[in-house]
């Protein structure tokens, strides 16, 4: 028997719902693709299939080797395709979802550059702060900003990601310099919806937790962009990462305080599937991304 043979028959069948739809997608016929998986079958003594008139069903022990199959399938999808390319450029498409704010600030350079030294690899950028199932969704890569959890996805780290608690001098100027959280008037906070509550225990964030309801003068938004231009207004006191207020730091627009308080950094990550063979396209783009915003970062230049 043929393993690979058979194995892409049985996936074939599973992702399919059918044999003639997968005979059809394999271009063989029906009554060959039920040898092939009929052979697997016997080889690994389990049924594979439930089958009916309409439909088969893979069985307990048919999903379970789905999921070895569809790896090794797609491992060797991936050698071959490395072992051909090692000597030619990166082809093909690139899935990748970022975070909206991020995205829209810091790579729009970096795609371009990108693209100038691999032009044949295409680019579908998709921009939410919503964390996406990278594998169901058909990702190959998501850019992620946090404490990630452990996963089976590969996280690969780029860059630092620093929290400060940000105002705009006329703020300070009218309502005072806090010298610390609890100075800190909590209808004056300027909420990111998304910020994750387990920020750990600092005198800072058990401060900002308290001010987390809105009240009838207070802000809360699911976009750091708009709360840095609200607090750039006088409006309150924010809490962001210095690639969304960097540049207003610099410019004067906003004033770090409580500085001696500043959480723990973020970081930003890299995460893809797990593979011990990356695409070619892929292990390019990672390669390229992970020296690009330097350590630290270039956006945290308003401290030189």
């Amino acid at each position: 028997m043929d393993r690979i043979t058979a194995l892409n028959a049985f996936v074939a069948v599973a992702d399919e719902g059918g044999f003639k739809k997968a005979a059809d997608k394999l271009e063989l016929s029906n009554q060959l693709v039920s040898k092939y998986v009929s052979q697997l079958e016997e080889h690994l003594k389990v049924r594979l299939f439930n089958r009916t008139t309409r439909r088969v069903h893979l069985t307990e022990e048919g999903e379970q080797c789905y999921q070895f199959a569809a790896q090794i399938l797609e491992s060797l999808t991936d050698m071959e395709s490395q072992l051909g390319q090692m000597q030619s450029e990166a082809q093909g498409l690139l899935r990748i979802s970022a975070p909206v704010t991020f995205a829209t600030r810091h790579l729009a350079p970096l795609i371009g550059e990108f693209k100038q030294d691999h032009p044949s690899v295409g680019i579908e950028l998709q921009l939410n702060d919503r964390k996406v199932d990278v594998v169901e969704e058909g990702f190959d890569l998501a850019l992620r900003i946090g404490n990630l959890k452990s996963s089976s996805l590969i996280a690969r780290r780029l860059a630092p990601i620093r929290l400060v608690v940000c105002a705009s001098p006329e703020y300070l100027a009218r309502e005072g310099v806090p010298e610390t959280p609890e100075d800190l008037n909590p209808e004056h906070y300027l909420r990111y919806s998304y910020m994750e509550s387990s920020r750990g225990d600092s005198r800072l964030m058990t401060a900002l937790k308290r001010s987390q309801p809105v009240g009838a003068a207070g802000i809360a938004c699911n976009n750091g962009e708009i709360l840095m231009q609200a607090a750039i207004a006088g409006q309150g006191y924010v809490l962001q990462p210095t690639f969304i207020a960097g540049e207003a730091i610099k410019a004067g627009k906003l004033q770090i305080i409580l500085q001696e308080f500043e959480p723990e950094p973020l970081a930003l990550y890299a995460v893809y599937p797990h593979r011990k063979l990356l695409a070619t396209k892929l292990r390019v783009f990672i390669d390229f991304i992970s020296s690009y915003f330097g350590d630290p970062p270039y956006w945290d230049g308003f401290d030189g």
